[in-house]
Parts: C-alpha cells; sequence; structure tokens
C-alpha cells in the first residue's frame, strides 16, 4: 500500500478499559480492527491484527493523519506493537477531540458532536464492538469502523469549510465550537 497523502484512521479493541485495569492501561486493550480512509482518492484500507505492521508503515509514512481522540487513545493502543508516538507523528496528526478539548475544556463524543454537527447517528459504540469481536463478527466490527472513519472524515470537512462543529450542552441546546483544522 505505502501512499503518502491524508489519512482518516480509527481502530477499535480486544478488550475494553475496565478488563486491564482502566484508561492508564490503554496500551493492554489490543487491536481486533482498524481502517484507514486516503481522503484524496476516497479508498479505504481494512487492517486486521496480523495486518498492524502494514498499518503502522502507513501511518508513518502519511503526510496527514486525522483522527478522533487518536493521539491520547489509537496510538497507545498501538505502542506495543511498535508504533511510536513521537513528535513527528504527532505534528501530522489532527486529532479533532483534541481541538475540542483545548478549547471547551472538556471532552466530547463522537456521537454528540456528529448528531449536532452533521445529524448523524453512529451505528454502534466501542462495548458493542468488542463483543461483537468476541462473537468473531469481524465483517461487523470492520463495518463500524469504517463508518466511524467516515464520520470522522465528514466532522472534520465541515470544521474546515465552516470554521465551527456543533454539540450539544447538558442541557440538550445546540453549541457551537470554533475550529481551525
Amino acid at each position: 500500500m505505502l501512499n503518502s497523502g491524508t489519512f482518516v484512521f480509527d481502530l477499535e479493541t480486544k478488550q475494553l478499559a475496565h478488563e486491564v485495569g482502566g484508561w492508564s492501561n490503554i496500551d493492554k486493550l489490543g487491536l481486533a480492527v482498524a481502517v484507514l480512509l486516503q481522503v484524496e482518492t476516497g479508498e479505504v484500507f481494512k487492517f486486521v491484527e496480523q495486518d498492524t505492521s502494514e498499518l503502522i508503515v502507513q501511518l508513518l509514512s502519511a503526510d496527514q493523519v486525522i483522527g478522533f481522540n487518536v493521539i491520547r487513545f489509537d496510538y497507545q493502543v498501538l505502542r506495543p506493537y511498535g508504533l511510536l508516538c513521537d513528535q513527528d507523528l504527532v505534528q501530522k496528526t489532527i486529532d479533532l477531540l483534541d481541538h475540542i478539548y483545548q478549547y471547551l475544556g472538556f471532552r466530547l463524543s463522537l456521537e454528540n458532536l456528529a448528531e449536532a454537527t452533521l445529524s448523524e447517528s453512529k451505528s454502534a459504540d466501542g462495548i458493542i464492538a468488542v463483543q461483537w469481536f468476541r462473537e468473531g463478527k469481524i465483517e461487523q466490527v470492520l463495518d463500524y469502523c469504517e463508518q466511524d472513519v467516515h464520520v470522522t472524515h465528514r466532522l472534520w470537512e465541515y470544521g474546515r469549510d465552516n470554521g465551527h462543529v456543533n454539540y450539544r450542552d447538558r442541557d440538550y441546546r445546540l453549541q457551537r465550537v470554533p475550529v481551525s483544522w
């Protein structure tokens, strides 16, 4: 594969945080699947755990990586597989959640942002994805992960083109967050 360009990235894990001792042990969650979307071509690349070295090579060769909570979560999941989350990788990564957290001071879910900004809902969540993985429904997990990649891509495009994204606050009021990605 080995393409340069911009890639939207997401992964799903084999385990849940409470099963590995909490959020401080993200690197113990294990990779179930991962999906990359090449922005320039629209081509989708799917990976399972056996393909992790190819995934890492692609992430490192990309010009830019876009994701949601990718620096704090996805890259940490890949650490045991050999991904070094160094300054070069961080600098070429647009982490949508990180941008939003820096502005608001609190975290929001992709579901909240997608619904408020794009009027889209996610098809499942990470807990269900782990259950599907354990049931051997790998294609279902890959499809869910791909859907998240497309939602992340559309959210990034919306923010890039409009200078903001929307979310619902605790009182379900529509709020706007300025972004500059």
